[in-house]
């Protein structure tokens, strides 16, 4: 009778462990052992910082849609906006470990990180964002993108969210004079602390969840901000006197972790690319439209814009702040004579 039981038990045993191999086969996860053969399924996870209504999170999706198209939905993507997973530091530290696979990361975090990204920011590049989107595939772009393997990062693509202008609570910017003494908030970049530092404003760097409230109370006099993030945050709340200086543009850096992407095979590395490329191209023509509505909605809610048409009064500083990061940096000697063609 015990011999019978012990039987039973046993035969039990091994039911549910096949189960469970079987419930494991069709979850759509991927494991070590399946990974890189053909046929083989994943499901990414994608992070970034901005909300789901910005341009960033929308290429996101539509990258998973491309993926799932082009894989004949072998790969799905999760995407987590709005620092779901942590802040960016956090994220690279995710992908560098791959519990996280994509992450669609502030050029301005990056370039603390690595000095060659700080060329995007190098102030008076770029007269509109029309200009700033074609250096995207520049051979300079494409070394940037290079120097993140030895960070455990495979560089795909830039994306834009649109170029930097000025919002004041109170005055329009026509000089550096007009900014001097303000308590600006910027993103935490050298470059780009040292060029509003140049100015003789006071820069500080605070997280985007700050900013509203700061405006509110006078903690700060204006913000550094794109239109995107500016409709998207709805800081125009707090302060109305937006100057269109384009003095700089804010890209996104795209990037898969190594790790990640090492455990695909060579086509469906190919996959991940082309999805990629085909979101971000989308995604650059959404943000050249978003540039234009953004400003008709800010127009449409009152705020008072101004355009900064002579910009030679921050000429010493530009060149400066140029002069400090060529002679730091051949890519971003070189990014800037592609951009003066």
């Amino acid at each position: 009778m015990q011999k019978k039981k012990f039987r039973f038990l046993s035969l039990i045993a091994i039911l549910s462990a096949f189960a469970l191999v079987l419930a494991g086969c069709a979850s759509g996860g991927t494991s070590e052992e399946t990974a890189g053969k053909e046929g083989a399924t994943y499901t990414f996870k994608a992070g970034h910082v901005t909300q789901e209504s910005h341009v960033w999170h929308q290429t996101a999706l539509k990258f998973g849609e491309e993926l799932d198209k082009l894989s004949n939905g072998r790969m799905k993507l999760e995407v987590y906006p709005a620092s779901q997973l942590g802040q960016e530091k956090d994220m690279v530290q995710q992908l560098e470990t791959g519990s996280l696979d994509f992450g669609f990361l502030t050029n301005a975090y990056m370039s603390t990180r690595q000095e060659s990204l700080n060329a995007w920011f190098m102030p008076f590049a770029f007269r509109s964002l029309e200009e700033a989107v074609k250096l995207r595939d520049s051979e300079p772009a494409k070394e940037m993108l290079k120097e993140l393997d030895s960070q455990g990062l495979v560089g795909l693509d830039f994306g834009f969210a649109g170029n930097r202008h000025i919002l004041m609570k109170k005055g329009h910017i026509a000089s550096p004079g007009d900014l001097k003494g303000k308590k600006v908030r910027i993103i935490g970049s050298p470059a780009i602390q040292d060029f509003w530092a140049t100015t003789g404003a006071g820069p500080t760097a605070m997280p985007l969840s700050e900013v509203y409230t700061s405006l509110q109370t006078g903690v700060i006099d204006g913000i550094d901000i794109d239109l995107d993030a500016l409709v998207t945050e709805k800081y125009y709340e707090n302060a109305e006197n937006l100057t269109i200086t384009n003095h700089t543009t804010f890209p996104t850096v795209i990037v898969m972790g190594k790790t990640s992407f090492e455990k695909l095979s060579k086509e469906d590395q190919e996959i991940v690319k082309t999805a990629m490329k085909t979101a971000v191209d989308w995604g650059i023509e959404d943000a050249l439209k978003r540039e234009k509505d953004n400003l008709e909605t800010l127009n449409g809610n009152g705020v008072k814009v101004e355009e900064l048409k002579d910009t030679t009064s921050f000429d010493n500083i530009k060149k400066e702040v140029e002069k400090k990061y060529t002679e730091k940096s051949p890519t971003i000697k070189s990014f800037l004579e592609e951009a003066g063609k």
